[in-house]
């Protein structure tokens, strides 16, 4: 082979390598563009004076949206109830869910693994199936509470997030540990206690997380749940967008924002966000 065709073929391979290069951070830069923009967009209009939705970028700036959530008591009745709905469903699913998630990694009769997929069924069923069922289901119980029926519902959504993520963090846990702790002469729930509890924790912590982030944020299963005068932020934005949509939308998308950034702050400052994220107690 003569030394010009290896330089040719040399140089079709760099220039080849040069556009998948160039093709791959074209894609990553519309990506994150298409990522950040609305999120940018959003931030700016939430400042805008004027008192109608119009061209971007706004003319004139002020906090007029902020104030408006601020003294909104639709809007804060809809951020109480909110905050309430969602730390009750989730340290109810964080219990239920931790236990069921341990119980299941040890069991061995026939049909585990269909148990595990009917309690994981509500991460694949669309919410609007699970909001309807639960309100015909709630109905046949008599239970006509909105808080009640709205804490169910987000029961069900935010228990197979702390179930999964639980599960997957006994897979690394040796069964030798809890074995070892028995053989001593602990008592089974303090080895579940004192062993199995603390290694699980960063599939505990993470799926509370995804839970309580998921019922805060859910509209498909409690627009079936709320009554007249039991309601969430999500179902009051979206009550007030049919009815008279403005720009105090934009300003809770902020709020939203910056307590999402302080609760990322929180978990790194409390438990440590690798550990949250996934690099786990087993390495230590």
């Amino acid at each position: 082979m003569s030394d010009s065709h290896v330089n040719g073929r040399l140089l079709s391979k760099r220039m080849a390598d040069a556009l998948f290069e160039a093709a791959y951070l074209s894609l990553v830069t519309l990506f994150i563009a298409f990522s950040l923009i609305p999120v940018l967009v959003a931030i700016v209009l939430s400042f805008d004076a004027r008192s109608f939705i119009g061209p971007f970028p706004p003319t004139a700036f002020s906090l007029r949206w902020y104030e408006r959530f601020l003294a909104d008591n639709y809007y804060q009745d809809g951020l109480v109830n909110s905050l309430i709905i969602a730390t009750v469903a989730t340290l109810v699913a964080t219990v239920v869910g931790t236990l069921a998630a341990i119980a299941l990694s040890r069991a061995t009769f026939r049909g585990r693994a269909l148990l595990q997929a009917a309690l994981l069924s509500p991460l694949v069923v669309p919410n609007v199936v699970l909001g309807f069922g639960m309100l015909i289901f709630a109905s046949r119980l008599g239970i006509i509470d909105g808080m009640t029926r709205l804490i169910m519902g987000h029961i069900l959504i935010t228990f197979p997030y702390v179930m999964r993520t639980t599960a997957a963090s006994l897979v690394g846990i040796k069964a030798s540990y809890y074995e070892a702790a028995l053989s001593l002469g602990s008592p089974p729930w303090k080895a579940l206690w004192q062993i199995t509890l603390p290694l699980a924790r960063t599939g505990i912590i993470a799926g509370a997380v995804f839970g309580f982030v998921t019922s805060f944020d859910n509209v498909g299963i409690s627009i079936f749940l709320t009554d007249a005068f039991t309601f969430t932020l999500p179902v009051a934005l979206l009550a007030q967008m049919r009815a008279n949509l403005d720009l105090t939308i934009a300003a809770l998308s902020v709020i939203f924002i910056v307590a999402t950034v302080l609760l990322i702050v929180v978990l790194d400052r409390v438990a440590g966000l690798d550990v949250v994220v996934g690099r786990g107690v087993y390495g230590r």
